[in-house]
């Protein structure tokens, strides 16, 4: 029963340290720490993935509410569906922390009873090192599986503190959920040591120059970006804070229009470079509706300001189908007496969210419909595009896209100076989803050393340097307009290592742990033959 209790700690502990969860984001450095406690010792893998499962439903349950939110609320789904929903979510969230703890007695001396010998020594030696391995390993496969929900890794707890995420431009938000799991695993390796008063365990001394370096790394990195003479320019992001019933409104969208004209104007007053609207700030097919001339004088009528738009978008392909788009539209200025066409760029949302914007298997989940009734099923983009404004090259993540390392990288290492993220997250509601969704756009920041600017619809819209320091934020659920002076790279050439080979770390992780499983295999059907 006490490794019942354990487990649900940790639970209880993973969830307090995550973002919107009233908590503190420090308590993922311990949070760990009962249920390895609880597993330590444990021979079944079976009885160990359960202390897993139990932790990771405490967890999940709580961190993914929103579910009932999206699919209540905004889908339509009746609320019994919608619990099922976050169920079913939950449990396959959990599902990798219960693969954590089953492999431990698998793959390391986690599983064997202290003896006051060998299994400590070896406990202390291995355990640092490969229970980090696993966690990483187990995260980018998540990422990666059923097209991808890498929705709060560890990493992220940590958003708020510019000293402990730095590291990010080296191994990316791996590293740093690397980091966390290890001193984790050395805290629990302390606690349960079975000879306690022999001193200082020298086998755990390489474990723990990683977290070392990883304090002293934070301070020289920021200290050093503060010295560099960077380029910058200003950006304004606009928050409308249109309910989404209203948004929707065919009655409501000259309203809207003009809601966000009014503060773009009310921006203009910092001059900036950059005005951002949210994802899906038109609620209609900009290129084939009279409102969206409004906003194409109002851009054109700039002297120096660019305007990106979020808005839905149709075209006919080749075959003579229609395809729907979650697109941004970058406008620019044009000289007077000149009818040049405002509109200089198009970008097409690539990752799109799976029961959100379009439905896998329609026919055999049909009561998932009403989620993309609205705008009809998307259509992904064809790959990165970069949009030009003002000589200055900007990386678009739609909405969900900001949670996949990848995307980003990618824009980054075909040039972008500045990554923007425009978001509608009115579907969440007042929950912990606009404060999650935030942390994982910051870290994207970090990771390739370029400056991020956030619209959302309802918040949290926010304007982030490329050391993650969050230079303005809007609080949720009203209407406001913010500016800041953005840091840009001294060339489109300079990236992090992440973004040129330090993102092959979590690759690298999972490599070890599928070897560690064959391997485990492999001597497992050799001692069977032996047996034989």
């Amino acid at each position: 029963m006490h490794r019942l209790a354990l487990a649900a700690v940790s639970g209880l502990l993973l969830y307090l340290s995550s973002p919107g969860s009233g908590g503190h984001g420090l308590i993922a450095w311990l949070a760990l720490v009962p249920l390895l406690l609880a597993t330590r010792g444990l021979t079944s893998w079976r009885h160990s993935a359960l202390l897993g499962l139990l932790a990771g439903l405490i967890y999940h349950l709580p961190l993914l509410r929103w579910i009932m939110v999206v699919l209540g609320e905004h889908g339509g789904v009746a609320t019994p569906v919608a619990a099922l929903a976050l169920l079913l979510l939950a449990l396959y969230m959990s599902l990798y922390l219960a693969l954590l703890t089953a492999l431990l007695p698998l793959l390391t001396p986690w599983g064997t009873p202290p003896d006051r010998g060998r299994s400590d020594r070896l406990a202390l030696l291995v355990m640092p090192w490969a229970l980090p391995v696993i966690w990483v390993g187990l995260d980018l496969l998540r990422s990666r599986l059923f097209t991808g929900f890498p929705w709060q890794d560890l990493a992220y707890s940590q958003y708020q503190f510019p000293l402990l995420i730095q590291a990010a431009d080296l191994a990316g938000h791996y590293g740093i959920s690397f980091v966390i799991v290890l001193v984790n695993t050395l805290l629990a390796l302390l606690l349960s040591r079975t000879q306690p008063r022999q001193g200082f365990p020298l086998p755990m001394l390489p474990a723990l120059l990683l977290p070392v370096a990883l304090l002293l790394y934070g301070p020289w990195r920021l200290a050093q970006l503060e010295q560099d003479a960077l380029p910058a320019t200003m950006v304004s992001i606009i928050q409308s804070n249109i309910a989404q019933y209203d948004k929707w409104d065919h009655d409501q969208q000259t309203a809207t229009v003009e809601r966000y004209l009014e503060l773009s104007r009310q921006a203009l007053a910092a001059e900036p470079e950059l005005i951002v609207w949210p994802e899906t700030a038109l609620p209609f097919f900009p290129l084939e509706h009279k409102l969206f001339q409004r906003v194409e004088v109002f851009a054109a009528g700039q002297e120096r300001s660019c305007l990106l738009v979020g808005a839905p978008h149709r075209e006919r392909d080749t075959a003579g189908i229609i395809r729907y788009f979650n697109s941004a539209l970058l406008l620019s200025p044009v000289e007077p007496g000149q009818e040049t066409d405002p509109l200089v760029g198009i970008y097409h949302k690539q990752h799109l969210v799976p029961f959100g914007e379009y439905i896998p298997l329609r026919r055999l989940l049909p009561f998932f419909a009403p989620i993309v009734e609205t705008l009809g099923d998307f259509s992904p983009g064809p790959g990165p595009t970069l949009l030009n404004c003002n000589q200055r090259r900007l990386g678009v993540l739609i909405c969900y896209e900001a949670i996949f390392p990848r995307l980003a990288r990618q824009m980054t290492a075909a040039g972008a100076d500045l990554l923007i993220n425009i978001t509608n997250d009115a579907w969440f509601g007042p929950t912990n989803a606009p404060h999650q969704h935030l942390s994982m756009a910051v870290l994207r920041s970090v990771e390739n050393r370029r400056s991020l600017a956030r619209a959302a619809n309802t918040g949290i819209s926010a304007l982030v340097g490329s050391d993650g320091r969050i230079r303005q934020a809007t609080a949720l659920f009203v209407a406001d307009q913010r500016s800041a002076l953005l840091p840009l790279p001294a060339h489109s050439g300079q990236v992090s290592l992440f973004t040129t080979g330090g993102h092959l770390f979590a690759p690298g992780c999972l490599l070890l742990l599928i070897a560690g499983i064959i391997w485990r295999l492999y001597v497992k059907l050799r001692s069977s033959k032996y047996q034989l």
